[in-house]
């Protein structure tokens, strides 16, 4: 079911690129939510997680988690949070953005295989579809033939599937899941925060935006 609920959220993505053709300001909106929730969700949910371990070097993970997502932004010029731009149209593939993007869906897959993260299950969902919406929009903005779109969007798909999978059955993976964890919220701290500063152009005062912010912060305290 996990699997299901995260490919559909890129496929919905992508689908309402071609259908409806979704606003900046839904977009944004919509990031605000989900980048509320998602930062809800880490530190209500994850963080006191990792920290019953008693590992002194969590803080030091999450650090580096931070700085793994900062390197990684370098390439994927910011789709994670919905601010890429292309001036490209000469049919190339991104290679660069595709690999960045894919490693970090695959790294939101991996706190998952705790069985019980049905509040990031959902908040992942949600992340996912403005990030489909921004990437799929870039790739036929590239002049990038069908064939070649559907196929990066569904290998985008199946990333955090992956990295769930994998976390859920590689031993490396269940030996070292607290520290993989901390890791995965900095990325996650890095992120939400990047999206919910952005959230106002000229930082100028916005209501809708503002409520997202509190409805997702709401949604993820009831999921307590």
């Amino acid at each position: 079911m996990e699997f299901l609920i995260l490919i559909l959220a890129v496929l919905i993505g992508a689908i309402s690129v071609l259908i409806t053709k979704p606003s900046k300001q839904f977009i944004q909106i919509l990031l605000t939510f989900s980048g509320a929730y998602l930062l809800s969700v880490t530190i209500l949910h994850l963080l006191p997680e990792v920290y019953e371990a008693n590992n002194h070097s969590i803080g030091v993970f999450i650090l580096l988690g931070i700085f793994i997502q900062s390197i990684l932004e370098n390439f994927s010029k910011g789709v994670e949070h919905g601010h890429v731009h292309s001036h490209n149209h000469s049919n190339t593939i991104p290679w660069l953005l595709l690999i960045s993007l894919g490693l970090h869906a695959f790294f939101e897959g991996i706190p998952l295989s705790n069985g019980h993260n049905h509040s990031l299950l959902w908040a992942i969902f949600i992340h996912k579809i403005p990030i489909s919406i921004v990437l799929t929009t870039f790739l036929i903005q590239s002049k990038l033939h069908k064939i070649v779109i559907i196929s990066i969007v569904f290998l985008f798909s199946i990333m955090s599937p992956l990295g769930f999978l994998l976390s859920d059955n590689l031993s490396f993976f269940t030996k070292y899941l607290t520290e993989l964890t901390a890791i995965i919220i900095g990325i996650f701290l890095h992120i939400s925060t990047i999206i919910l500063f952005e959230t106002s152009e000229n930082h100028s005062f916005n209501i809708k935006k503002l409520f997202a912010i509190l409805l997702g912060f709401g949604i993820a305290f009831l999921s307590l």
